[in-house]
């Protein structure tokens, strides 16, 4: 004698493991570094972390989160580019690194960008002694508010006491960058290094 299975019941199957399948899809690195969380321009990232003995993770989270990648964004504000660079920190910075022939519509250029993107970080690690929050708080906000936040008393400079960075803006904008950097360091290196 021959039981036939409901078609439901089947069909509930086929459902079950699709979609098991899909959630096996993407949680794993592989579709999350091709899709969430890549690293386009990773050459010139490198390069020029490399150069300014920055974190390369942390330059790209940079990235990722000022452009979302986007090599002619241009803010409100008029920060250009991947990184979102300021015509007047892009010619101070050209002129510290002796770029010749600078303009401000070479911040649209991917490579220049990159360049004097990586060389603030670097200046901004140099000032800050390392301090990441302390960096990426100034990056957003501006060096001079942030050494005015800690001589005030308004922030220290950690994770813990995050929540007293005055600008709602900074706050949000340090912990979307932290959080990718961790997630771009795991993906990447496998660190589960906690940069909090």
């Amino acid at each position: 004698m021959y039981i036939r299975r409901p078609k439901i019941r089947i069909q509930a199957w086929i459902f079950l493991l699709v979609a098991v399948a899909v959630l096996l899809l993407i949680n794993s690195p592989w579709f999350l570094k091709k899709t969430v969380y890549p690293i386009p321009y990773r050459e010139q990232i490198f390069y020029y972390t490399g150069i300014w003995g920055i974190d390369p993770y942390l330059a790209t989270a940079v990235m990722r989160v000022e452009s979302h990648f986007d090599e002619k964004a241009e803010s409100s504000k008029g920060a250009r580019g991947l990184m979102q660079i300021m015509p007047e920190t892009g010619q101070w910075a050209a002129e510290q690194i002796k770029l010749k022939d600078y303009n401000p519509t070479q911040l649209y250029d991917p490579e220049r960008n990159i360049q004097i993107g990586c060389w603030y970080l670097a200046q901004l690690a140099h000032e800050f002694q390392g301090n990441q929050l302390l960096m990426i708080a100034a990056y957003n906000a501006g060096p001079t508010k942030v050494k005015t936040w800690l001589l005030t008393g308004q922030w220290d400079g950690r994770w813990e006491t995050i929540e007293n960075i005055p600008f709602l803006e900074t706050r949000d904008y340090v912990r979307k960058v932290i959080t990718d950097y961790q997630v771009y360091r795991r993906l990447y290196t496998g660190s589960r290094d906690e940069q909090k």
